[in-house]
């Protein structure tokens, strides 16, 4: 009969096995994305210098497999991820920045004060942004093969940042997914929309904030931003409102997503006619602008009207809670004005 001890020792060899195993399944996967690498016309060095850095990570696997599920409300969410102290700092770091701030807001037709949230919100303006080794995550997670070809694309992009020497290896890290630098770009993502404002020669998404802010900047422009829009508002709706009116949820795509605005998009004219109201009760602006009812969590909920703009943010990131914490954000650091 086995044991207590044996048996304690013999479940130990079946873990260590089975991750020899996992480590030999991975090796022989890098071998083959080197491979592929080289097809695709990469330096045989940078080949063999950045995979070199590329480590089987559990950590980054169970991270994506048990990403937390706690139920939140935008009643819950909002004060987390928009505290005083985090508002207070936007405002202070824009008053600091507001000439380059104002300068590439101008050049880019995207309000500075939407640059600062977003750059508040996804890395503590620049403070926390990650410190696993890209390479490493990205191919961890192809390997895992739930996502494969969109990490493989991750991949050949990270390789591209590194050609064009935006950043050295050494440097090159970013969140356990692989999201990068004060704008938390994924790879393929900075090379859309990074930009070298400081004509240095690199896309300093990390260090350099007028980079890290026209970056942003670009990003909202290219998904098609409007400057004489704001990002939408709290709204009012009356008893018994007809919920088929609301932006229907648990899209599957960005394409069925925007399928279902424009199922949901109305005049403030027309929004205005069914009773919808601002928080105080009073009219809607009397303004030629279009909306969607947004409806984060239920009913019972919070209700915007969300302009074209929401879009733009739902775009970065296509969650109604993100979208709502830059725009309640940027509000709060544009009123009053500094």
């Amino acid at each position: 009969m086995m044991t207590k001890l044996a048996a304690i020792l013999c479940s130990a060899c079946i873990s260590t096995s089975a991750l020899a195993k996992t480590q030999a399944q991975f090796d022989e996967y890098v071998a083959g994305l080197k491979q592929e690498a080289a097809q695709k016309g990469y330096d045989s060095q940078l080949i063999e210098d950045a995979f070199a850095t590329a480590h089987f990570k559990e950590k980054v696997i169970s991270a994506d497999k048990n990403q937390p599920e706690v139920k939140e409300t935008l009643e819950t969410y909002l004060p987390k991820r928009v505290p005083q102290w985090k508002i207070d700092r936007a405002r202070k770091l824009y008053a600091e920045n507001k000439d380059i701030l104002e300068q590439i807001a101008a050049e880019y037709g995207v309000q500075a004060r939407f640059i600062v949230a977003l750059w508040g919100l996804e890395s503590n303006f620049g403070k926390i942004q990650g410190g696993h080794n890209v390479i490493s995550s990205v191919v961890t997670l192809a390997f895992d093969g739930r996502r494969e070809t969109m990490y493989k694309n991750q991949l050949w992009a990270a390789l591209d940042i590194l050609k064009e020497g935006h950043i050295t290896l050494d440097k090159f890290n970013g969140s356990w997914a692989g999201a990068m630098g004060q704008t938390q770009f994924m790879p393929s993502s900075f090379n859309a929309y990074a930009v070298d404002y400081d004509k240095d020669g690199r896309k300093d998404i990390w260090t350099t904030q007028v980079d890290a802010f026209a970056s942003i900047a670009n990003y909202l422009k290219q998904a098609g931003w409007n400057s004489d829009l704001t990002w939408g508002r709290q709204i009012k709706l009356p008893q018994s409102f007809e919920p088929s009116y609301v932006l229907q949820r648990g899209t599957k795509t960005r394409t069925q997503w925007l399928e279902f605005w424009a199922d949901s998009e109305r005049s403030l004219a027309d929004w205005q006619a069914l009773g919808v109201r601002r928080m105080d009760g009073t009219d809607l602006p009397a303004v030629d602008v279009t909306a969607a009812l947004v409806m984060p969590d239920d009913m019972n909920g919070r209700m915007y009207l969300a302009y074209d703009n929401y879009k733009a943010l739902m775009h970065w990131n296509r969650s109604y809670y993100f979208a709502t914490s830059v725009g309640y954000l940027s509000d709060r650091i544009g009123y009053p004005a500094i």
